[in-house]
């Protein structure tokens, strides 16, 4: 079996020693993974908002999900290879921008009225988000001991937690109550603009912020056997848990995005909760909030507990807890939605640091390949919808059990390091 270590070289930047770089940087990049869990998981405001505006079917609202996670699948193959040329440092600043240039266009789409020029401005902002997934992601891993690399990335993915756990009150209170609030379908419509706007000026900050800072200039070192030389000389699809870990990441991502985007129409249920969608949209801090909180404490346990084990327990409790939610009613159904959240934590992180294990000078195009499967996103709530709109929101929920019975397996068996014979 083929296996290199992740190694640094040409560090530019320095201080008084190379783990307070790395202290410094880690530090910078957590505002990037805050900025992109809060607008990805306005999503799940978005959705029952423009719902209403627009008349649509659970499917066609899910589009917003479809062409907001739509873009990993298009733009991460070429947002690897861009990062590759770039840099990771130029890779987060073009991501940025990009993803600004996709807020402003909620403008023109709200005057408009039109929900097609929505999901266009949805995918050019995911199509930044995504740059900046390809981008920060390996540079986490890489930023110290490749053996704790599953431990930093789940802190930093703490932080993008927080980032969904503040949005939903964001959303709740400038975009669905001054819809409510609204006479009209344009007025509200435009409740969007000006939330979208200043998170563009937000993102366009941070751009300029990273183009000024000096950051640690990593690279992946070419220390391969002599012995192992032909087999590492091939791609990342060689190796059998980077393909599994891409599947996973498919089913984990499309579950954690199909649970928040029915949230808001599960606790509305009057056989749930009965709650108003804006009050409904604040309980979606909740399964946010458990999966910040779940993360914060698994960067700690996963430095003694193996990051296989956890993940398979995690996803055995996510099954337990969703068949609760559409086998019961009521108070009990709505808490055991919402702890989904909470063993969702570790999940993400989790995965991309076990599939991107040992790939050497390929973890460059993993990480894109890992990307292009967040893809899982645009296709399971749509399908998620579709079961909605046919047996109930409730019994939709079937769904993500599926996902959480794979990544079971991959916590299990499927993550450990294999290379693929040609």
């Amino acid at each position: 079996m083929a296996s290199s270590s992740i190694q640094t070289q040409n560090i530019e930047y320095s201080t008084k020693g190379g783990s307070e770089n790395y202290t410094f940087a880690l530090t910078s990049l957590t505002s990037l993974f805050f900025m992109w869990g809060f607008i990805t998981c306005l999503n799940d405001i978005l959705i029952p908002h423009l719902k209403g505006v627009f008349d649509l079917s659970y499917s066609q609202a899910m589009l917003v999900q479809f062409c907001f996670f739509g873009a990993y699948f298009i733009v991460s193959l070429p947002a690897g290879l861009l990062v590759k040329k770039l840099g990771y440092q130029k890779g987060i600043v073009l991501g940025l921008v990009i993803a600004a240039i996709g807020c402003l266009c909620f403008y023109p789409a709200a005057n408009m009225h039109s929900y097609p020029v929505f999901l266009m401005a949805l995918f050019i902002l995911a199509s930044g988000i995504t740059v900046l997934q390809v981008s920060a992601n390996p540079y986490v891993s890489m930023l110290g001991d490749a053996k704790t690399a599953s431990s930093r990335l789940t802190m930093t993915q703490a932080f993008n937690a927080l980032g969904t756990t503040v949005a939903p009150f964001f959303g709740a209170f400038l975009i669905l109550n001054h819809a409510s609030e609204s006479m009209s379908a344009q007025a509200s419509a435009e409740a969007v603009q000006m939330p979208y706007v200043f998170l563009a000026a937000m993102l366009l900050g941070l751009a300029a912020i990273f183009a000024w800072l000096k950051l640690p200039n990593l690279s992946i070192a070419d220390d391969i056997d002599d012995k192992d030389l032909s087999k590492d000389t091939g791609s990342a699809w060689q190796y059998s848990h980077l393909v599994l870990g891409a599947v996973g990441i498919f089913v984990y991502v499309g579950a954690e995005v199909a649970i928040g985007s029915f949230l808001v129409s599960f606790l509305a249920d009057p056989t749930i909760a009965g709650l108003e969608e804006s009050e409904a949209a604040k309980y979606i801090a909740y399964y946010w909030g458990g999966a910040m909180v779940g993360r914060f404490v698994g960067a700690v346990v996963m430095q003694k507990v193996a990051a296989g084990k956890a993940l398979f327990f995690n996803a055995t409790l996510a099954v337990i807890l969703i068949l609760v939610a559409i086998l019961s009613s009521g108070t009990l159904a709505m808490v055991a939605i919402l702890l989904v959240g909470l063993c969702n934590s570790i999940m993400f992180p989790t995965i991309f640091s076990l599939a991107i294990n040992g790939l050497g000078k390929h973890t460059s195009q993993g990480s894109g390949i890992l990307c292009l499967a967040i893809v899982g996103g645009a296709i399971i709530p749509l399908f998620q919808g579709l079961l909605a709109d046919t047996i109930g929101v409730q019994q939709a929920f079937f769904l993500p059990i599926l996902c959480y019975f794979f990544i079971a397996y991959y916590g299990l068996s499927g993550s450990k390091v294999k290379v693929i014979a040609n």
